[in-house]
Parts: structure tokens; sequence; C-alpha cells
């Protein structure tokens, strides 16, 4: 499984960039002034900082070797805190969808980007740490649930609330995910050919969120 996440996740964090700088970030600037998107880039950046200081909570790719005892106190931090993220990421990536459907679109395909590694990260934790593999799937499942909240909620107040805040919230959001917790992934490994696969996906990422950009 390792070998498998390991370039998903560098293609995640080249995807989660790239629809930060060149899709979300773009629409946020349209509408606020540079200083008050930062104001909202940070604070989706701080936000995802504090999840992992006050939870202790992160994504997870790896299986891990937690032992039995810590199976449910690390099991409910981990959904809690993907439930957290998907909200969020509801929110942010409907807004953006919202100002501008290809963006919106391209934000949306990052995130998946993210997901697949993550999921597949937080089941292997899951299970190697006590949890039946149906009960983990199940759970995992129910965390995922909250994307559409969010989702829902973006749609109900877009006529009440300007949107380019969610959306450069998220934005910072995207920041923190590839560069705390994926980009160290990517230098876990210093053996040559690795990195320099990882390298080849994560650019591959950037890239392609570029060319979305510029087609669109």
């Amino acid at each position: 499984m390792q070998q498998l996440l390991a370039p998903l996740v560098s293609l995640a964090a080249g995807s989660l960039l790239g629809g930060a700088l060149f899709h979300m970030m773009p629409e946020g600037f349209i509408v606020l002034k540079p200083l008050q998107a930062g104001e909202w880039i940070a604070a989706g950046f701080t936000a995802f900082l504090a999840l992992e200081q006050f939870l202790h909570w992160h994504h997870s790719h790896r299986t891990g070797r937690n032992g039995q005892s810590r199976r449910e106190p690390m099991g409910l931090l981990i959904l809690l805190g993907d439930g957290l993220h998907n909200f969020i990421g509801g929110l942010g990536i409907t807004s953006t969808y919202l100002i501008n459907p290809p963006a919106g679109v391209a934000a949306w395909l990052a995130a998946i980007a993210h997901e697949i590694p993550q999921e597949m990260g937080d089941f292997g934790v899951l299970v190697r740490s006590g949890w039946r593999p149906r009960k983990a799937l199940a759970w995992n499942l129910v965390s995922a649930f909250t994307f559409p909240l969010g989702a829902s909620l973006a749609w109900w107040v877009r006529d009440s609330v300007s949107l380019a805040p969610l959306v450069l919230f998220a934005a910072g959001n995207f920041f923190y995910i590839a560069a705390s917790d994926l980009v160290p992934e990517i230098k876990h490994h210093a053996e040559p050919g690795f990195a320099l696969r990882s390298f080849a996906c994560f650019v591959s990422g950037l890239l392609f969120m570029l060319l979305m950009a510029t087609t669109a």
C-alpha cells in the first residue's frame, strides 16, 4: 500500500497547490483587495494548523503501527478531523464553483487527488490499530458525508453572503495540507529513484492544474 500511496501523495501535493494558486486565488482576488484576500488565506491556513494542534490530528498517508490501546481515541480523532476537513472542503469548493464553474471543477479534481491517498491511509491506520475493516470503511464513509453538508451550506447562503472569502479560506486549507502534510511525505524517502518519481508526480499535478486554468 505504501508503494501505491507514495506517487498519489506527490500528485495530490502538486494538484492542491495548483488548484489554490491557479484557480481559487485568482477568483478571490477579483472580488477582494489583496490585503483582505491575504487575511482569508492566512485564516484558512491557521484553521488547519489549529485543527492539528488542538485535536492532535493529521492526515494519514501511511498504514501506521499504532497500539490496540489507542484504537478508539486515535480512530475518533482521525474521523473527527476528516469530517471537519471535508465540511470545509465542501464549503470552499462549492463556493468556487458558484463563482466560476471551471475553477470549481479544478478545485474538486485537486481535492479528489488528495482524498484518494488520504482515505486509503486513514483506512490502513484504523485497521492496523485494531478496527475491523468493515467498521473502518463504514466510518470513513460517514465522515465523507460532511462534504455535501458543507456544499449545501454554501449553496444556501450564496445570495446572502460573499463567497469569495470562503474560496480564499479553502485555498489556505489547500496550502496548509500541501505544504505541511504532503510535501514532508514526499521528502521522507531519500532514495534517488523515489525522489525523482515523487518530484515528477508533484510537477505533473501542478502542470495539470495550470493547463486547466489556461484552457478554461
